[in-house]
């Protein structure tokens, strides 16, 4: 790998390790494998470019993985099916625990960069598509545009509401089982008004 890719990798792994905030520009410099600091300057124009880089590149990949998890076909009726797409996303919550937070601070660092936000309003777009497809069983280009914009558009909601629970409250926050529970009675609630 040449300079570039080592500071893009020592950037993720600091993201990792460290989160947004806290990584200096030493630390990616020493997470790169001894890549002089200055280097960050001539590829990248500032830590910061640097940083959306690595996080970009890091959501991109987890994004994949992640539209991989939820669309992993499960046993059972339909509603099964639905509980272990939510046990599988609950499971994440865990296991790509950095991730999740990396991306809670990226919606954070956008408001100072045109560039990160305008990623992630395509990512969120590109997400809502995604979970539509998932949950009508369909290709994304066969989902019709209000479904993103309702289907799609609660579903991401919920993750990412359900996500912040878990990043802040893991013995607190819903299980899967509670997820579909919850979603059946805010259903009957709409079915009321």
């Amino acid at each position: 790998m040449g300079n570039r890719e080592d500071l893009l990798a020592g950037a993720r792994r600091c993201l990792e390790e460290r989160g947004w905030a806290r990584t200096t520009v030493r630390d990616i410099a020493a997470a790169s494998g001894g890549v002089s600091m200055a280097a960050i300057g001539y590829h990248f124009g500032s830590r910061e470019a640097l940083l959306n880089a690595a996080l970009i590149e890091a959501i991109d990949e987890w994004g994949s993985e992640t539209g991989r998890t939820l669309a992993d076909p499960a046993e059972g009726a339909s509603g099964g099916r639905y509980e272990a797409m939510w046990a599988r996303v609950v499971e994440s919550f865990g296991t790509h625990r950095k991730l999740w937070i990396a991306t809670v601070e990226a919606l954070l660092q956008a408001e100072h960069s045109d560039e990160l936000r305008r990623y992630l309003a395509g990512a969120q777009d590109e997400g809502r598509r995604g979970l539509a497809a998932i949950l009508l069983g369909v290709e994304e280009d066969a989902v019709a545009d209000d479904s993103v914009r309702s289907l799609g558009a609660v579903q991401l909601a919920l993750l990412s509401g359900v996500m912040v629970q878990w990043l802040t409250d893991p013995e607190r926050a819903p299980k899967a089982s509670e997820v579909v529970a919850g979603l059946r009675a805010v259903a009957a609630v709409a079915d009321r008004h």
